[in-house]
């Protein structure tokens, strides 16, 4: 029972309203995580997050390309959010985090950035699959804001999941097979299996965070469709 919209509700809902998902009106949107430790604010405003800036390097990885969709409930419809300021980052195939002294790459900003969504609501990445680290499952963060000025007016934050046999299947691959298979799947991870933080879900939030995921050649697409709704705003 995951709150994303059918296929046939995507492409219904260019421009128009859509129709809520049984679980996504009952959870009345798609359930927040906790952060994490390593967000940093004010990465660069790019699709492609797989380069560094400082040196131009560029992680080496299996090619994934994420598509968030983002919507905003109003009355029971979701109207596609236009001009929402979309951060994603992640995790290296070595389980690194760019901008963590803990990891020593302070200054570095791969795997990092942000798009503004378009009128249908979309905000659109290339990246890599991400790596592990230990004691977590493989993810990828997602934090959703708009602003008015520089008032902040509404904020989201969750992060995104791969199936097990997935994250297996990469890290059989180079440059992933240097680190070894994921140690924690998604039912080890206390994160995963945990309450979400808005009070929407008491247990196994994860299961509604499962990126929608497809193989194309030797790459993947990751898609979600994010559904918001005034509990959200920080007014």
């Amino acid at each position: 029972a995951s709150p994303e919209l059918s296929a046939t509700q995507i492409s219904a809902s260019t421009n128009k309203t859509c129709t809520l998902t049984p679980s996504s009106a009952k959870l009345m949107g798609t359930p927040q995580q906790t952060e994490g430790p390593y967000f940093v604010d004010d990465m660069p405003n790019r699709s492609d997050i797989r380069s560094d800036p400082s040196d131009g390097s560029v992680q080496q990885g299996i090619p994934l390309r994420l598509a968030f969709h983002v919507y905003n409930v109003d009355n029971g419809s979701c109207i596609p959010l236009n001009g929402a300021r979309v951060d994603i980052w992640h995790a290296n195939p070595q389980g690194i985090y760019s901008g963590v002294k803990d990891f020593g790459t302070t200054g570095k900003k791969f795997l990092r950035g942000y798009q503004v969504t378009d009128h249908k609501g979309t905000a659109q990445f290339t990246t890599i699959y991400p790596g592990w680290y230990q004691g977590r499952t493989i993810h990828v963060h997602v934090k959703v804001r708009t602003f008015e000025g520089s008032n902040k007016t509404l904020e989201w934050t969750a992060q995104f999941y791969f199936d097990n046999s997935v994250n297996k299947q990469v890290h059989t691959q180079p440059p992933y097979n240097k680190h070894g298979p994921p140690t924690t799947t998604n039912e080890q991870d206390g994160i995963y299996t945990g309450a979400s933080t808005d009070g929407l879900l008491k247990s196994n939030t994860g299961q509604h965070l499962m990126l929608n995921l497809t193989k194309d050649m030797q790459s993947y697409l990751g898609t979600f469709n994010i559904v918001l709704n005034s509990a959200h705003s920080t007014h």
